[in-house]
Parts: C-alpha cells; structure tokens; sequence
C-alpha cells in the first residue's frame, strides 16, 4: 500500500496518542471526521495497523525481572523453526520473540515476577522447547529508552 502524506500523519499521531478521538485526528490532519475514518480503516484493512495496546509499567504489574534471552536452535530447517515458535507462542512469561541472525537463532523477551520465577520459568518451561541447544540470559537492569513508534517513511525513502 503506498502511504500519502496524510497517511503518514495519521501514523505518526495515533503511534504516540492511540486514544485520540476520530474528531481531533481529523482536525490535526485538516480533514473532517469521515474522511479521517475512512483513512483508518483502510490502513486497518490493508494491515499497516495491526492493532491498538495500552502499554504497561511491568513493575506496576509484578513483572520485576525482564530478561533479553538468546536462544540457539540444535537444528535449523524449517520444521525445527515452526516447532520452537509453535512452543513459544504458549508461554506468557514470553512477551517478545524475534528471529535473528548473528550469535543466537532467537532472541526472546521475558518478564517474571522475580529472580525464583524466573528460574522456575527456565528450568520447568524454556528448557523442555524443542530443538533448544543454547541459552544465554542476560537481565535488563535499567531501560532508558523503549518507544514503539515507527519512523513513518515516504516512497522515496523505503526505497533506499
């Protein structure tokens, strides 16, 4: 889908404020409200959103330990794949899981309520995922910067 001006606008308005109402998107954007909604649902429909969060302070919630996981996979066809990200996508503790290349096959976020949940989470649920070979934890002890916006690109520029 080609993204206009005024697409991108809208992106980049309900990335950081996706409560907005329909009648102040529309006057932002210079449109009226019908058009702008129309706007919305057509991006809904071609699948540039995906989708509308509230996001969470994880502390807030009992999540008191994140973790960035590297997984390594003792095989890598495409059945080996489809099994481990099968297996992953029951696991709440879970919260991000991205195939990678470099030194790991996965990269996986994880929240636990604390460092003996986490290990419960290790011991009794990470380990028994097929085809694992390796993991690597490492403990997030501070986040300066998390922002789920996206660069919203013209044409011209995704071209590059």
């Amino acid at each position: 889908m080609k993204l206009d001006p005024i697409d991108r606008q809208i992106l980049e308005i309900i990335q950081t404020n996706g409560r907005i109402t329909n009648a102040a998107l529309a006057q932002k954007v210079g449109l009226s409200p019908a058009p702008t909604l129309e706007r919305i649902k057509k991006l809904e429909r071609a699948g540039v959103i995906t989708g509308y969060y509230a996001k969470l302070a994880p502390d807030k919630i009992g999540n008191l330990i994140q973790t960035f996981t590297e997984i390594t996979l003792s095989k890598h066809d495409h059945d080996a794949i489809l099994a481990f990200t099968a297996a992953v996508r029951d696991i709440p503790e879970i919260v991000g899981c991205y195939h990678t290349t470099g030194r790991a096959d996965f990269l996986l976020r994880v929240a636990a309520r604390n460092m003996k949940a986490y290990e419960n989470f290790l011991l009794h649920k990470l380990t028994k995922l097929p085809h694992l070979q390796h993991v690597e934890t490492m403990i997030i002890l501070s986040n300066y910067k998390e922002h789920h916006a996206f660069p919203i690109l013209d044409s011209a520029e995704s071209n590059n």
